[in-house]
């Protein structure tokens, strides 16, 4: 994979490659970038955002989008889609750039994710546990700058949640969640039609494009 530098975003370095806890595979950086709130009237960059895929999504998805700009690529969200949906690892970072209330950010997150799910008609029972399954992992976390929550979206449609604090990832998933929706969703969140990193995205069709072409 050509895509063989970090990237800084803020105070945070996110390495050319990890390999999560529990992953079969090592996974490459091919996004990242600030995420902005507006709290109370200020602007304020709130999280640093990265995304590793796996190294098989350059040919998956070069076969499709082989040969476009990076201008392009960030028109199109069928682009963004297709690297949610590819059938390949793909690992979120989200690391604090402000202190962060973990009860606060699940219950967020999953909020998006209801929301999501209602409006295309598929909200389920199940659903509605998992959403209860998450939660119970955040609600008494509490983030402090430099902390990251590790969400691993495997290609059966599990979503894998870790944290690394102080440096440290804990060598066991803190939960795997079963729910193909929650994994897919979570990364739409960041990189979908309204992902709230659009830094993210530009850095990600910039590198595909620079790796495949």
């Amino acid at each position: 994979m050509a895509t063989s530098n970090g990237i800084q975003v803020e105070s945070v370095f996110f390495p050319p490659s990890v390999k999560p806890p529990g992953a079969a595979n090592t996974l490459f950086l091919m996004g990242a970038g600030v995420r902005r709130l507006n709290i109370q009237g200020n602007i304020v960059k709130v999280t640093a955002v990265g995304v590793y895929l796996e190294d098989k999504a350059i040919q998956s998805l070069g076969v499709k989008w082989k040969g476009k700009t990076a201008k392009e690529l960030m028109d199109s969200d069928e682009f963004f889609s297709d690297v949610v949906t590819g059938p390949f690892e793909k690992l979120t970072q989200i690391t604090m750039l402000v202190p962060i209330n973990g009860k606060h950010f699940s219950e967020t997150s999953s909020q998006l994710w209801v929301e999501i799910w209602k409006e295309n008609g598929t909200y389920t029972d199940a659903d509605a546990a998992t959403v209860d399954k998450y939660l119970e992992v955040f609600k008494d976390e509490n983030f402090s700058p430099g902390d990251s929550i590790l969400l691993a979206t495997s290609p059966v449609g599990s979503l894998t949640i870790n944290f690394m604090k102080d440096g440290i990832v804990s060598e066991a998933p803190i939960v795997v969640l079963k729910n193909e929706k929650s994994a897919l969703t979570t990364l739409e969140g960041v990189i979908g039609k309204n992902g709230v990193s659009p830094e993210a995205k530009q850095s990600l069709a910039t590198r595909f494009t620079n790796s495949v072409n």
